[in-house]
């Protein structure tokens, strides 16, 4: 594991793929080794968690970075009240930790929110964008309603890791999980203080007057079964960045579970 520092914070991350620049392959050439591709993750789990399983199908030719913002993993923060300019900072801290050089930034769900905050202040360092269920406001009933619920249920553990697990899936994926390995992921999805943390940001997060900043080339992943950000409001955050494309998966919210062949198709196409 590697660290960077902010003035809050010391975040922890991991890289995987190639160290150094790709060498030439004939007299003279010396082809450009492919921007790195940092991982933002979501609520709750860390980056490993989030996106582990996926590494190996884009680290053969490229750095993978998968960094923890606070309350997540290793990182460690002074605990005060967390915005998406903090947890930006962090990000931003771990890319000039690599070099500094513009990279392919994918966020997912809260990690969404983290990634386009990046790439608003920091354009420098932001290639492409990949903003996977997040959303743009949260005055949305339907998401104001779920992270309040949510968070009510920190005193009842396991009733916090059914909601979360029932809202992060789709019903189809959940009947192909089985009940032993549904049972596992409730029992992970605890409400430790960095997932508690993350909710209270979920309820506050406003991007609105950010996004019209965002001048990345920026792919927007709908899930089209989210039971947690619902998929109109993905649909409205490809809306208000400029140029944004969009597609949408037949998903529930945790898209990098139920369709991971599919997530990779669309993140390896759109950042080739």
């Amino acid at each position: 594991m590697s660290v960077a520092t902010t003035a809050t914070a010391t975040v922890s991350y991991r890289t995987a793929g190639p160290t150094a620049p790709a060498t030439g392959t004939a007299a003279g050439t010396a082809p450009a080794a492919a921007p790195a591709l940092v991982m933002v993750h979501g609520t709750g789990f860390g980056a490993e968690g989030t996106f582990g399983h996926l590494v190996e199908h884009f680290s053969a030719d490229r750095k993978v970075v998968l960094p923890d913002f606070a309350g997540c993993g290793e990182t460690v923060d002074d605990g005060r009240e967390l915005t998406p300019e903090l947890l930006a900072e962090q990000i931003v801290a771990v890319i000039e930790a690599e070099g500094g050089e513009p990279v392919d930034l994918v966020g997912f769900s809260l990690g969404a929110v983290v990634a386009a905050t990046v790439a608003a202040y920091r354009p420098d360092l932001v290639r492409r964008l990949v903003l996977t269920a997040g959303w743009a406001r949260p005055d949305h009933p339907y998401l104001a309603t779920h992270m309040t619920t949510w968070a009510g249920l920190a005193d009842d553990p396991v009733a916090f890791g059914r909601f979360g697990t029932l809202t992060a899936f789709s019903p189809e994926f959940m009947t192909v999980l089985g009940p032993e390995a549904l049972s596992g992921i409730i029992a992970g999805n605890r409400p430790t203080e960095g997932a508690l943390r993350h909710i209270d940001l979920n309820l506050r997060a406003d991007l609105r007057p950010l996004l019209p900043r965002i001048t990345a080339e920026t792919l927007v992943i709908g899930c089209t079964k989210d039971g947690t950000v619902p998929f109109a409001l993905t649909r409205e955050l490809a809306d208000a960045v400029p140029g944004a494309r969009f597609e949408a998966l037949e998903s529930g919210h945790v898209v990098v579970y139920e369709q991971p062949e599919a997530f990779v198709a669309l993140v390896a196409g759109f950042t080739a």
